[in-house]
């Protein structure tokens, strides 16, 4: 290992994993696309092993697909693929947070809502407003507690970023779910469960209409 590389100090497969996750959000390596491992490897002054570890590491995760005889390759999402993602985030995240509006503290819907006015603030700034959706959603999933949701929400979502038509990309789609969040914030103030699910489900069934159209 070179004295020179960035990984020295830090477990090196995981930190090449972290590494082409990132070119991967980045759409340097775009969804479909050949992993060309050697090239990479002297990118990054690295030998093959924790390149094949890393790649390991992305394909559990979803965001490589391995094929025998022919190397890795970026996942691409069919529509089918968008279509199933949305279906059991809304399953999952509508009950989540059904459960927050009845047992959450004050202070915790305190933080929900500190974490929606920096929403509402980063409209104009698309990265941001992204990072701060995610961070909501996320975010609620750790106030209802359940770790296995938590692990399999945040594995979608890791996935659904290789989604080409992101829902939020669609014209008028930031001011849409930023109103879909202003009603769900609602709800889960006023305590009423029932209806903080039927608007996270209807939060996912827009999203999924803005992804995929043609799927919905």
């Amino acid at each position: 290992m070179p004295a020179t590389s960035p990984f020295a100090q830090r477990p090196l497969y995981e930190e090449v994993a972290e590494q082409l996750r990132q070119r991967i959000f980045g759409r340097l390596l775009e969804p479909g696309s050949w992993i060309d491992e050697l090239k990479l490897c002297g990118e990054l002054g690295i030998s093959r092993t924790p390149m094949r570890e890393a790649l390991k590491v992305l394909a559990v995760e979803g965001l490589v697909t391995m094929r025998p005889r022919r190397g890795a390759y970026v996942t691409e999402m069919s529509e089918r693929d968008v279509r199933e993602a949305y279906q059991l985030l809304a399953l999952l995240e509508s009950d989540a947070a059904a459960r927050v509006a009845e047992r959450a503290t004050g202070e915790e819907l305190a933080e929900l809502q500190t974490l929606h006015a920096q929403l509402e603030a980063a409209i104009g700034e698309r990265e941001r407003f992204f990072a701060l959706n995610e961070a909501f959603h996320l975010r609620l999933l750790e106030l209802e507690g359940n770790r296995w949701r938590q692990q399999i929400v945040t594995d979608l979502r890791r996935v659904m970023k290789l989604n080409r038509h992101h829902s939020l990309f669609k014209q008028g789609r930031l001011a849409e779910s930023l109103q879909e969040h202003r009603d769900l914030m609602q709800a889960l103030i006023e305590r009423r469960p029932e209806q903080v699910a039927q608007r996270m489900r209807l939060h996912f069934e827009n999203g999924l209409n803005a992804a995929a159209p043609q799927a919905a």
